[in-house]
């Protein structure tokens, strides 16, 4: 089965998220400003980074090289033409992170919003043992008795997601974090328009 993301046009991704009803584009550009700027690091990676949103928060001085992975490899030429300025920090890697993890490289900061509800719990904690950060930052999206795509005029482009898509508890995530030595240093919650909200969880590997 080919997965869906691949067949979903970045202009309608980035449209449906962008909408005043969902605000999600924006929202996360927000977040990915604090997860660049917080912890002390000259490497970061950020899995699932489809357009780029949040890249230009880079600063040069303090990365020495970003890991911008997707699985889709439009995406990815796209976040290398949007961001001449990057040249030789930013690396655009093309993987499906449920089959190919090993192929990633070790990074010391891992970002990863709205992407372990499309890899599943297991894969994301073979990613993160993979690239041994010494933290990661990620983002889930909580549904509060509402569809988790939100309706707009691109609602049937995701159809195919509901195949790859899962609901992730907090809880689980933590547990699987903990499990192979993170534990939690933040947890932030940025509600949405649309009766969701984005929790942002961030881990510090322990004995760092």
């Amino acid at each position: 089965m080919v997965n869906p993301w691949i067949e979903i046009p970045l202009d309608d991704y980035e449209n449906h998220m962008r909408l005043g009803s969902v605000m999600q584009l924006q929202t996360m550009n927000q977040m990915m400003k604090s997860q660049l700027e917080d912890y002390p690091v000259s490497s970061a990676m950020i899995l699932g980074v489809a357009g780029g949103n949040g890249l230009e928060h880079i600063q040069k001085s303090k990365y020495a090289k970003v890991y911008g992975v997707d699985i889709n490899p439009d995406y990815l030429q796209e976040s290398a033409l949007r961001y001449p300025d990057l040249t030789g920090v930013l690396e655009c890697l093309c993987i499906d992170l449920t089959k190919h993890m090993e192929r990633l490289p070790e990074t010391e900061l891992l970002i990863a919003n709205l992407l372990i509800e499309y890899i599943g719990y297991n894969n994301f904690q073979k990613v993160v043992q993979h690239t041994n950060p010494k933290y990661v930052s990620c983002a889930i999206q909580y549904n509060i008795d509402v569809e988790w795509v939100s309706d707009s005029p691109y609602i049937h482009v995701f159809d195919g997601l509901e195949n790859v898509h899962q609901q992730i508890d907090a809880s689980f995530v933590e547990n699987l974090m903990k499990n192979i030595g993170y534990h939690p240093i933040k947890v932030l919650r940025y509600p949405l328009p649309n009766g969701k909200e984005l929790i942002q969880m961030d881990y510090e590997k322990e004995g760092i």
